[in-house]
């Protein structure tokens, strides 16, 4: 049996791969793992419940609510709201864990089932291990302790959610965002009321696109992945810079006022150096991962700070963040965390210290990204070949070194099974655009022989 758990909860097509049972099933195996863990003693249990709009989010949060209040927990309904609002509320609220229905930046047929645990903080992997262990013994028909009469928990709606989280947000702003127009991108998904909320109360004239869900549309041609629309509604409105978060808003990407694409190593690269200048960048460092750009390597080389590398997610970011008490720490992709203010990755906060950056320095953002200048990038997915073997073969390994001689100083490469899928993902960078395309090809066909 495959693991339930990837990187970021369980995910599948809602009601084929992720069924109303599931969600039931795992939110009653959550109960028994999280309920209580470190709350007052004699308090009934209580947890946090959100999710973005897509149609299935609705039955699917239903079936998570009855599986919680079964298991003797309260739960804090709140509605439509990004993932880093319903970690902000467990903690702030002192629930004893989160729930969070959402697939992120997957197309809307998909759904998933997200745990914070207290203080709105991602699960170990020890937790969600103990997690479905639970949750596979209550499907064999192992009897669990069900409470009964009062026992039983309460289901209460807090609107109140929405207002808390956006002042927070907005409260810890290191300067108003008066004078600047920006367009927000809110991907038709959970961010579509709280992102253009935020940037008002903050003092910025907000121009919305891709903020209309109806269950459906989630992703659909606007947010994060698809800037297309972010990159010409820039221009056309003559403001000052874009944001795009995706479908939960845990992640941003940006536009400059020429609708010129800012990703997550410029984003980084920017907030590094205004904390920097503020004096809230613990330490004089950054957490990125080795996806990162080798020009963004370089650029924090340049401004005399420390960089320090992870693998690949955002987890693994914010357990580097932890272990070394740093301040931020962020992908490529637009996940970045800003520990001081948030548990995880927030796309609305990122995107709010962005514009607030370029309102304290009155400069475009367009001048302060060129803080680093991002190499050519190639990267190639190298599907149905072996990824477990990339470590072990020989032929592979003689590759990847002679490409290495080839780019010298100026590139490096980085060959990455994919954790989900069967195939490999090539990266190469150069300061030729041509070359990096040329040695990433020669490097896919050596995976396919080697590897297929």
């Amino acid at each position: 049996m495959g693991r339930l758990f990837g990187t970021d909860g369980v995910r599948g097509v809602a009601n084929a791969d992720l069924t109303a049972e599931m969600a039931l099933g795992l939110s009653v195996a959550a109960a028994g793992v999280l309920a209580g863990a470190g709350g007052e003693p004699g308090r009934r249990p209580l947890a946090v419940v959100g999710r973005d709009p897509r149609a299935s989010g609705e039955f699917l949060e239903a079936a998570v609510v009855a599986g919680l209040a079964s298991a003797g927990v309260d739960v804090l309904r709140v509605g439509v709201l990004p993932t880093p609002a319903v970690a902000y509320l467990t903690g702030s609220l002192g629930a004893d864990f989160g729930v969070m229905l959402s697939a992120s930046h997957n197309p809307m047929p998909d759904n998933g089932v997200k745990f914070f645990a207290r203080g709105g903080h991602k699960l170990a992997d020890e937790l969600e291990d103990r997690i479905e262990a639970a949750y596979w013994d209550h499907a064999a028909g192992l009897p669990w302790d069900r409470p009964v009469g009062a026992g039983v928990g309460r289901v209460t709606d807090f609107g109140e959610g929405f207002d808390r989280y956006v002042s927070h947000l907005v409260g810890v702003l290191p300067h108003r965002l008066d004078g600047l127009k920006v367009v927000i991108d809110a991907a038709h998904g959970a961010a579509s009321r709280v992102a253009p909320e935020a940037f008002a109360r903050a003092g910025a004239d907000v121009v919305t696109i891709g903020a209309e869900p109806d269950g459906l549309n989630i992703n659909d041609g606007y947010g994060s992945t698809h800037l297309g629309a972010l990159r010409a509604a820039v221009p056309a409105h003559g403001a000052d810079l874009g944001i795009a978060v995706d479908g939960d808003a845990d992640r941003c990407l940006a536009a400059d006022g020429t609708g010129a694409d800012i990703d997550g190593d410029q984003i980084l690269a920017v907030l590094g150096v205004a904390m920097r200048d503020a004096g809230t960048l613990r330490h004089g460092t950054v957490v990125a991962t080795v996806m990162s750009n080798l020009g963004f390597t370089l650029a924090m080389q340049r401004e005399g700070l420390r960089l320090r590398q992870t693998a690949v997610g955002d987890r693994y970011v914010l357990e580097e963040m932890k272990r070394g008490g740093y301040s931020l720490g962020g992908e490529q992709s637009g996940h970045v965390i800003v520990l001081d203010h948030a548990t995880t990755g927030d796309g609305t906060l990122t995107g709010l210290m962005l514009a607030a950056r370029v309102a304290a320095t009155r400069r475009p953002l367009a001048e302060l990204a060129r803080v680093m200048e991002r190499l050519p990038q190639v990267l190639i997915n190298v599907p149905d070949v072996d990824r477990a073997r990339v470590a072990d073969s020989r032929e592979l390994a003689e590759a990847v070194t002679e490409a290495e001689r080839q780019l010298g100083d100026t590139g490096r490469v980085l060959l990455r099974p994919s954790g989900t899928e069967p195939l490999v993902r090539v990266m190469v960078e150069a300061a030729d655009a041509a070359q990096a395309r040329a040695v990433a090809s020669g490097l896919a066909d050596v995976v396919k022989s080697a590897l297929g």
